[in-house]
């Protein structure tokens, strides 16, 4: 069985307004928001050689505007890292809003970006998917408003819906380690600290990517880098319904997916899983976060 109950939280389309209580000192955590038009795992091949990946076109940029920047950091400095919840989005629009990102970034136009979202319900292949895995036909996907997304993220089928929290890190790895198993090994360990918090114990899997509570997978990994800057990221299942990940062969491998509502028994709103996963990732990363550079748009 890969999958257990579960409710979906309501959600208004729109970015969230975050509560931070627990910014570690002199290192505030800022909400932010940006427009809604806006022994493991083969590691994925769109990651085994940063250097030769190609530039992606950037998407135009008028949905921000600029507020000034200065990209270079004091050597006694941690980097900087800008992060935004940006609340209920689709797809696309978030794959669309990556691409323009990493391709600031790698100009050094902004600092390393952190978004968090959720997605409707989309079924999302990666460059190393095997279509046998999508178990479910066109007819009955569009029946259940579940839609399909080619990506040029590594790794095989994902499923992403309401309850399920995405981070999308988009970093410089040659400001952190130009070492592509450090950064996945890390991704994982932002969870790990994380859920610990809630009492959920959990930890990689020998011959897996991702973190797993015993044999059943409760966040997956897909990643892509292109000249060290990385896009997609996470997904951690806090209180999605579960029976969508019935429709696929998660990441292609024939075990259970559980949740966090499933694991403690408590329905958890994404919201309060933001803080926590901010703060280890600026603890586990080493960075520092500012407020956006972009006006917010409401």
């Amino acid at each position: 069985m890969r999958s257990a109950s579960g409710t979906e939280a309501s959600r208004e389309l729109q970015p969230r307004e975050l509560q931070l209580t627990e910014a570690p000192r002199s290192e505030a955590l800022w909400p932010g928001a940006s427009p809604p038009d806006a022994g493991r795992e083969p590691m994925h091949e769109s990651a085994r050689d940063p250097k030769n990946e190609p530039v992606t076109d950037p998407v135009p940029r008028k949905a921000f505007s600029e507020v000034g920047i200065n990209s270079h950091n004091p050597p006694s400095q941690k980097p900087l890292c800008q992060y935004r919840d940006l609340g209920r989005m689709s797809y696309s629009a978030a794959w669309d809003l990556q691409r323009d990102l990493v391709a600031r970034r790698k100009a050094g136009e902004i600092p390393d970006q952190l978004l968090f979202v959720e997605h409707p319900h989309v079924i999302t292949l990666g460059r190393n998917t095997d279509r046998k895995n999508v178990l479910v036909s066109e007819s009955e996907r569009e029946r259940l408003g579940i839609q399909l997304r080619e990506t040029d993220r590594g790794g095989d089928v994902t499923y992403h819906g309401p309850g399920q929290l995405v981070m999308y890190p988009i970093v410089d790895l040659r400001d952190w380690k130009r070492d592509v198993v450090a950064y996945v090994r890390a991704l994982e360990q932002v969870i790990i600290e994380s859920v610990a918090r809630l009492g959920v114990k959990a930890e990689p899997l020998a011959g897996c990517t991702g973190v797993w509570v015993g044999e059943a997978k409760l966040a997956a990994i897909g990643i892509h880098i292109s000249r060290w800057v990385t896009s997609h990221g996470v997904a951690l299942n806090v209180s999605p319904r579960m029976e969508y990940f019935n429709y696929i062969v998660p990441c292609g491998i024939q075990k259970p997916v559980t949740s966090l509502e499933a694991i403690t028994g408590r329905v958890i709103a994404c919201d309060t899983i933001i803080p926590l996963l901010a703060k280890n990732f600026s603890k586990i990363f080493k960075r520092q976060f500012e407020p956006p550079t972009f006006h917010v748009v409401r």
